[in-house]
């Protein structure tokens, strides 16, 4: 009897990391969000769009830190409105613009983290210290830190953390050459994990020396 699976492909089911279901979202007199959907797979996904178009609101939802008007998300079947304490633990997200932590040092913030990210990588952050230039600054307090200090704490958090989902938004924003340099290799490295999903929010999509980074998905706001 002749074998036919020759004659027809194999489909393999793809790993969903994230997933959003027609979620919108409004502010008073602002529509802003309306039935998107996306699935995040391991790897890069980026959402660009112009200046107003929802790329900083989109993360905010995805985090669970901005409650949707409509629609459902879920990491690894965990579902936001069913667990919410569940989701979060998921997903490594700081508001890059945040003042709240002024009053500590880089070294006590990540300090606070390995209870919070059972995936916690020491060396991954010391790696990442050192890439970005951070080591003279750790034991500052925030406040002490530039726009752009601040903004690489967060980052070599992000990288550490080993979250199953890790939302950044602007990540090159006030940062100098050297340190963009950098971020776009761990992005660049990013998007060959396997079980990880990096969700990246910027107005276009860069590219290092090697040319454009590889995405799993992109989402298109608009301009």
């Amino acid at each position: 009897m002749q074998n036919n699976l020759a004659n027809h492909a194999l489909t393999i089911p793809r790993l969903v990391v994230l997933q959003a279901d027609t979620l919108s979202f409004a502010y008073p007199q602002r529509p802003l969000l309306a039935d998107l959907s996306l699935q995040a797979p391991p790897g890069l996904t980026w959402v660009r769009g112009g200046d107003g178009c929802g790329k900083t609101t989109l993360l905010r939802l995805l985090a669970g830190d901005l409650a949707a008007d409509a629609g459902e998300l879920r990491i690894h079947g965990v579902r936001l409105s069913g667990d919410g304490a569940a989701y979060r633990a998921q997903v490594f997200w700081m508001d890059p613009r945040t003042a709240a932590l002024d009053q500590i040092s880089a070294r006590d913030y990540f300090a606070s983290l390995p209870p919070r990210y059972p995936q916690w990588d020491a060396q991954a952050l010391d790696d990442a210290v050192q890439g970005l230039s951070l080591a003279q600054h750790i034991d500052k307090p925030m406040y002490m830190l530039s726009t752009g200090s601040k903004r690489k704490v967060w980052l070599a958090a992000a990288w550490a953390a080993g979250a199953a989902v890790t939302l950044l938004d602007d990540p090159f924003a006030a940062l100098d050459k050297p340190s963009i340099a950098y971020v776009l290799q761990l992005l660049r490295s990013a998007s060959q994990h396997a079980t990880r999903a990096w969700v990246v929010a910027h107005y276009e999509l860069p590219a290092d020396g090697q040319g454009s980074l590889p995405l799993a998905v992109q989402v298109d706001l608009g301009d």
